[in-house]
């Protein structure tokens, strides 16, 4: 009777998106929400890739731009970008992407690693490419993108 939950509990769920041409996946788990792409309130001095922040119920959110931190060309903002509120750590923190289409649950075996590539994401940012029938995704470690130095999101702390 075991067998089925064992299974279960190996699957992983993953928000499928895209940016640009290609489709990539994030742990559903540190997905808050997903919204409409709002006005921001640009910061002075931000990485142009930052936005600017929302206010989301009282918490101030900041927004990146995934397709300007990857060098996908001008993004345009439309009807279908989507802004994926994320929980990562303790922080919360939007992404802009050009859309979103849905969950897929991965079992282990359809994750396989990712090939060094020169692709727009550094190999170190990805858990794999996922495989689902004809789909592939390129699936993002999105605590360690987003936590990581180029991102300029989380403060230093004082040394």
């Amino acid at each position: 009777m075991m067998a089925p939950m064992a299974q279960a509990a190996k699957a992983l769920e993953f928000l499928a998106f895209t940016l640009g041409q290609e489709e990539y996946g994030i742990d559903i788990q540190k997905v808050q929400e997903l919204r409409g792409y709002d006005t921001v309130t640009r910061i002075a001095n931000a990485p142009e890739h930052i936005k600017g922040v929302v206010n989301l119920r009282g918490i101030i959110v900041p927004i990146i731009d995934m397709r300007i931190k990857f060098n996908l060309g001008t993004p345009t903002y439309d009807q279908f970008t989507v802004v994926i509120i994320l929980n990562i750590g303790s922080r919360v923190m939007g992404m802009v992407v050009d859309s979103v289409s849905d969950v897929i649950t991965l079992k282990p075996a359809q994750i396989k690693p990712a090939p060094e590539m020169g692709s727009v994401l550094d190999t170190g940012y990805l858990i794999g490419l996922g495989t689902l029938d004809e789909r592939m995704l390129i699936l993002v470690d999105i605590d360690r993108l987003m936590t990581s130095d180029d991102m300029g999101l989380i403060e230093k702390l004082a040394a």
